[in-house]
């Protein structure tokens, strides 16, 4: 950031009065720009024993497969954003349930949250940011072809916690790998 977005004079780095951590602040007006991370939600969306996988028509990790998912929006809860991103990526209709996992990934900044949902129906199909939709079965699962590797943790501990026949809220944290490129 070089320029105030309140009165477009110069901000500089450094460590506001009364706080721990660098800032933008302007030196004309005073004000200090936060930059906090960003919210990532989604949804695993059910038909019976199936759930529904979005490959990705975008990037990153375009051709890869994930959970409808994104960024949420100012002026919508968790839960709305979760049903609208699985409208735009499937073109789905859910029935928003619990709280599934909350992962931190502090290394690019954000936080993903997903919902275990229920689809109300099967009219479903790829949205412009699919390349195609579709429903699988834990053994059909590509593995080796999900995109990110919150997707994977999350698709684990779903698969995990169905044979045990309770389903818990799981918090976790993505750490950076050591020399690490993928997401």
């Amino acid at each position: 950031m070089k320029y105030c977005s309140d009165c477009g004079a110069s901000v500089t780095l450094r460590i506001p009065p009364g706080d721990t951590l660098p800032r933008h602040v302007c030196a004309s007006c005073g004000t200090i720009h936060y930059q906090n991370p960003k919210i990532v939600v989604g949804a695993i969306p059910e038909w019976g024993e199936r759930i529904l996988l979005c490959r990705r028509a975008i990037e990153p990790r375009h051709g890869f497969w994930t959970l409808p998912a994104g960024f949420m929006e100012n002026a919508e809860s968790t839960a709305e954003a979760a049903a609208r991103e699985t409208l735009e990526e499937a073109c789905a209709r859910i029935e928003v349930g619990d709280l599934f996992t909350l992962i931190s990934v502090p290394h690019i900044n954000q936080v993903h949250i997903v919902y275990r949902a229920t689809l109300l129906d099967l009219d479903f199909g790829p949205g412009e940011e699919s390349l195609e939709v579709a429903l699988f079965e834990e053994k059909d699962i590509p593995w080796d072809d999900i995109a990110f590797r919150t997707i994977a943790l999350t698709l684990r501990h779903y698969f995990e916690d169905r044979r045990r026949g309770s389903f818990g809220t799981h918090n976790a944290s993505i750490a950076l790998p050591p020399a690490a490129t993928v997401p």
